[in-house]
């Protein structure tokens, strides 16, 4: 049995909270019960992407009618057009979807202390010592009342799934959405999660599946089965990792380590394999937008950048940047963050998690300028907080960043009406 990620004692449920389709589904309840549009975008074919008439625009998140046609997250709006062509296309937006996530967040903290986040739309709740006072269908009951007053007061669905260890409440939420809860017992694991496609389990990606299926393996069941020296001989110690998942093992304690430093960070585990330059470039500047915001919530800066990134094969690696200065301008920390992926990244190894950690706090006292960031940075740090003031005020989507959204989106399938909403384009480079 693997080491737990975090110390949970006997008798403990814990529950995986996940948010369905998460950004689209942000978005779409924004725009519901804030906006008060009529059209819900989670009923139709849409989905959150960049800029459709750029060949490396991708797709960041769709809805479930979306998926009915094929559509994959990380692939080009290009493509994903040609599969539905009434297909409606909304830009991201990072400050809305900090928002829902931390109201999901302070919902699950209501009736736990122990909350750990795992990415922006994901938890793990644990509740300890409630084998003896209340029985698995007592905790069905309070998950399913759980997730009816989430989708009532904060009004989006969510997936709870339900067992004793990480890796198996994790799994149980990734059964049919949405909106459901699902439990996955060590004594279910045989009738519910082994006849499951073995690209299905946690962390196998891609990459991972297709050796597997040269190796005769398709389910979790036949992979929990197979000959542990022969998985080992082809997989080496992912594959080892990966056969205990299948048999129910609990997560790798390092998957949980950047909530344990100190500073602000974020990851992202991604659904499908990062493959490209382009969607890993994506999914750091939304990493960094939200520690960005944060920062300047809390009217601190930071110095050191780290990124860390896990590829499919279990390896994991990190590397950090000092800064110059002192900053919370999410411009700076996104060009760190680049500079430090450029080099752990070789380009070609399929990378399945990308987080993005700052370090060395310390309180917004100022900034000691060089002779040649000073108009620079005044003018970005000036512009983050125009920004931040803007959204607080009129919304989290009134403000977009220029490298998802040009400044014509009118005539995007589903864009915003300017004239009505007001909203803008920040015009920066990010690249």
């Amino acid at each position: 049995m693997a080491d737990l990620p975090v110390s949970v004692t006997m008798g403990s449920y814990i529950f995986h909270i996940d948010a369905n389709n998460a950004f689209l589904s942000w978005s779409a309840a924004y725009r519901v019960n804030v906006l008060g549009e009529k059209t819900d975008l989670r009923l139709l074919p849409s989905v959150v992407g960049g800029d459709q008439e750029k060949r490396h625009g991708i797709v960041l998140a769709k809805s479930i009618s979306a998926k009915k046609y094929g559509i994959k997250t990380g692939e080009a709006i290009l493509t994903a057009k040609q599969k539905c062509p009434g297909l409606i296309v909304i830009p991201p937006d990072y400050g809305l979807y900090v928002t829902a996530s931390e109201a999901l967040m302070g919902k699950l903290k209501q009736y736990t202390d122990r909350v750990i986040q795992y990415s922006i739309d994901e938890a793990w709740a644990v509740f300890d010592g409630c084998e003896k006072l209340y029985g698995q269908g007592q905790m069905v009951n309070f998950a399913c009342e759980l997730k009816d007053k989430i989708k009532e007061e904060l009004g989006f669905t969510v997936n709870i799934g339900i067992s004793t260890n990480f890796l198996l409440a994790k799994m149980a939420g990734e059964f049919s959405k949405p909106d459901k809860v699902h439990t996955l017992f060590p004594e279910e694991i045989e009738r519910k999660m082994w006849p499951l496609a073995v690209s299905e389990l946690f962390f196998v990606g891609e990459a991972t599946a297709e050796k597997l299926h040269r190796l005769g393996i398709h389910t979790i069941g036949e992979l929990a089965l197979a000959d542990e020296e022969m998985i080992k001989a082809h997989l080496k110690i992912p594959g080892e990792i990966i056969q205990g998942y299948a048999r129910g093992e609990d997560l790798q304690p390092y998957l949980f380590t950047h909530e344990a430093n100190k500073g602000y960070g974020n990851s992202l585990t991604a659904p499908v394999d990062i493959v490209t330059k382009e969607y890993a470039q994506h999914v750091m500047l939304s990493l960094c937008e939200t520690v960005g915001m944060r920062l300047r919530n809390d009217r601190v800066k930071i110095s050191v950048v780290s990124v860390h990134i896990t590829d499919y094969e279990f390896r994991y690696n990190n590397k950090q940047m000092q800064l110059l200065a002192a900053t919370d301008v999410t411009e700076e920390i996104y060009r760190a963050a680049s500079q430090v992926f450029e080099k752990l990244w070789d380009g070609r190894t399929p990378v399945r998690q990308i987080g993005v950690h700052t370090s060395r706090v310390e309180n917004n006292t100022g900034r000691q300028y060089n002779l040649f960031d000073l108009q620079k940075y005044d003018r970005l740090e000036a512009l983050n907080r125009t920004v931040d003031k803007i959204r607080e005020k009129h919304g989290e989507d009134a403000v977009f960043r220029a490298g998802f959204l040009k400044s014509n989106v009118s005539h995007m399938s589903g864009g915003l009406d300017r004239e009505r909403r007001g909203g803008v384009t920040l015009g920066i480079d990010m690249e």
